[in-house]
């Protein structure tokens, strides 16, 4: 005889409790035996649906181990980290990410106690100390890997980071300098670095590209600078050369013929001797450290009289700005980027005035040499009635 406090299923039971609350029991679909749900209910109708719901997610292949979860997130995410093929400053800078902002909250506890609410709660906190938008972004976007993994091991159902924009921010407008303002950053900062400044402008590379720049890099007949690799500096100093992010970094940029004697004259007096001499060094000799080169920008920057929020980094989205300007289409815009996708190169297509009037001017050019003519229009006027 069935219990009169429960119901005896093929598949499991619902009982009450001596609290009143009542309790779930299913046969584990890996063991076979009789296993207690993770939660009791208030009333045996809410214990009935949810059995039925169990029962359902089993026969559908949806059903996780609710004790699998269970696994520590501290050991979890460094095992995922250390797991993880990275290149050397992405892991430095993964795992202080990871050390400063992930594991504080949820390090002690388990893969499975990150909920949705925990999640969107530690990101509120996060912005309401102060933490720079971008270092939250990183830190979220961290997170929903690791997570991601979790769920491809069986661990949880589904990624509790479901917060909707977490994973990205609006970047701020960046500072854009004209030609002129260009060559006056070039003109007033040290001789070793004029080319350096030029070729960020005009060729768009980023510092790491052009400090792991080497001579047989530059094709001085073909007007051409190749990018094979980016130079990186780890937090312990050492400076390393890394491929670049994706395939589309690997890429050769024309530069303007007009910087051929820049490019010419800083070979012979700066870079330093050999095939694979850098092209770029430090005023001893050395590898080029952003370190030895900030105090010269700062100072050329303001010799210049350019904005005092423009970073060197800024010269890359003056060169994308320009390009545009130029004409260079969607695609040309990511080849001379180093990007495999068109969002980057989208954002540099916004129309100006200038631009929008020289369209306007070739299309009516457009229309004349198709022999049409604007209404009311006629190649004579009109002298009288």
């Amino acid at each position: 005889m069935a219990n009169k406090k429960g119901r005896r299923r093929d598949f499991g039971s619902v009982r009450q409790l001596p609290s009143g609350r009542w309790q779930v029991r299913y046969r584990d679909p890996e063991t076979g035996q009789l296993r207690p749900a993770g939660k009791t209910y208030a009333t045996k109708t809410d214990a009935q649906v949810a059995l039925t719901h169990i029962e359902s997610d089993i026969a559908r292949g949806q059903w996780s181990d609710p004790d699998a979860g269970q696994v520590n997130f501290a050991e979890y995410a460094t095992a995922w980290l250390r797991d993880r093929k990275l290149a050397d400053r992405t892991r430095e800078r993964n795992e202080s990410v990871m050390r400063l902002h992930i594991l504080p909250t949820f390090g002690a506890g388990t893969v499975a106690d990150v909920t949705t609410a925990r999640v969107r709660s530690w990101r509120g906190k996060l912005l309401a100390a102060d933490v720079g938008e971008p270092s939250v972004v990183k830190a979220y976007q961290l997170l929903r890997a690791l997570m991601n993994t979790a769920v491809d091991d069986e661990l949880i159902r589904r990624n509790p980071c479901r917060i909707k924009g977490a994973d990205r921010y609006d970047v701020p407008e960046r500072p854009v300098l004209t030609v002129a303002e260009v060559f006056a950053v070039a003109d007033s900062i040290a001789p070793r670095y004029r080319l350096l400044v030029l070729l960020a402008a005009f060729t768009t590379l980023r510092f790491g590209e052009l400090a792991a720049l080497r001579r047989r890099d530059i094709d001085l007949e073909a007007l051409t600078v190749t990018v094979r690799r980016a130079q990186a500096e780890l937090q312990d100093g050492r400076l390393v050369d890394k491929a670049p992010k994706s395939a589309a970094g690997l890429r050769t940029v024309s530069f303007p013929a007009e910087l051929l004697g820049d490019v010419t004259c800083h070979l012979e007096d700066f870079a330093a001797p050999g095939r694979d001499g850098h092209v770029f060094v430090g005023p001893q000799g050395g590898q080029l450290r952003r370190s030895n080169f900030r105090d010269d920008w700062v100072k050329a920057r303001k010799a210049a009289g350019v904005s005092a929020e423009l970073h060197f980094h800024d010269l890359r989205h003056t060169g994308n700005t320009l390009a545009s300007t130029a004409g260079a289409s969607t695609r040309e815009l990511m080849t001379r980027m180093g990007h495999s996708s068109s969002r980057a190169a989208l954002i540099y297509q916004h129309m100006t005035s200038d631009r929008d009037r020289a369209i306007a001017d070739r299309l009516g050019a457009m229309i004349r040499g198709g022999g049409g003519a604007a209404s009311g229009a006629s190649e004579e006027e009109p002298t009288g009635p």
